[in-house]
């Protein structure tokens, strides 16, 4: 792809985003493509505003389920189960995600029974899966295969992942829903060696703990580094041949 240009014949700008769901809405770490130390982060509500963001990202990589299942088999979708098995003891993060219909319950129990009835073999969904409906409910009902050649599912633990040489990071983010230390130092050593500044990733985007965790700019910034490969064409697919939900999105995870 060549170079774009501004008016005046000068090189423009490309820039990626990477992005991660937090308390107060979405966290986003926007960089030039080509310069990890020029990144920067901010805090947008909803998924309609992350699409309008300023300067306007080429590629966003989310860490959210985009393409659901109309019936969920073992292990979630055929991206959930090939991206998690790259992941060793990293592994449960990335969830089995449940049929579009359970997704779309706004009640806890409704959600578990839809869910059973909509996954086989039969199986109930995890309160912490069901706290990231709404988020997921907001990329659906904006997603399009148009919008998904610029939007694309990815996972935090898959870039770690390719970070460290295609080897699982041997520490969790959290330990009993605390930050955990060595796990995040592992993770923004390994940032900092791909060419992010050590303050921007030490601050953790200076955001309140209400706002956003250390977790959550870790795995954003994670994103944003997979965007930039996506956009190089550098990426690789979880399947390499995705399927296609009843909207017609593909369902897959870069990493």
């Amino acid at each position: 792809m060549s170079p774009s240009h501004e008016d005046d014949g000068s090189p423009r700008t490309r820039w990626v985003a990477g992005v991660d769901g937090c308390p107060a809405g979405w966290l986003v770490v926007l960089r030039p493509l080509t310069d990890p130390s020029e990144a920067r982060a901010l805090i947008v509500p909803t998924f309609a505003e992350l699409l309008a963001v300023e300067p306007a990202p080429e590629v966003i990589s989310i860490d959210m389920p985009i393409g659901l299942p109309e019936v969920a088999g073992i292990g979630g979708r055929r991206a959930d189960v090939e991206a998690r098995a790259n992941l060793g003891a990293r592994q449960s993060a990335v969830f089995a995600v449940p049929s579009r219909a359970a997704v779309m319950c706004q009640d806890y129990a409704q959600a578990c029974a839809t869910a059973h009835a909509t996954s086989d073999p039969p199986r109930k969904v995890s309160k912490q899966c069901f706290n990231l409906f709404p988020k997921i409910r907001q990329i659906d009902a904006l997603m399009s295969p148009e919008l998904q050649t610029r939007v694309f599912e990815t996972h935090p633990e898959l870039a770690f992942w390719a970070l460290n040489g295609e080897s699982p990071i041997g520490e969790a983010k959290k330990v009993k829903s605390r930050p955990h230390m060595p796990g995040l130092e592992m993770r923004r050593a390994l940032l900092v060696a791909a060419g992010y500044e050590r303050g921007f990733v030490e601050n953790g985007g200076a955001f309140r703990r209400q706002a956003a965790g250390p977790d959550d700019f870790l795995d954003a910034a994670a994103c944003s580094w997979t965007a930039a490969r996506i956009a190089r064409g550098a990426a690789r697919r979880f399947p390499l041949v995705p399927a296609v939900d009843a909207t017609g999105l593909r369902m897959e995870i870069w990493g």
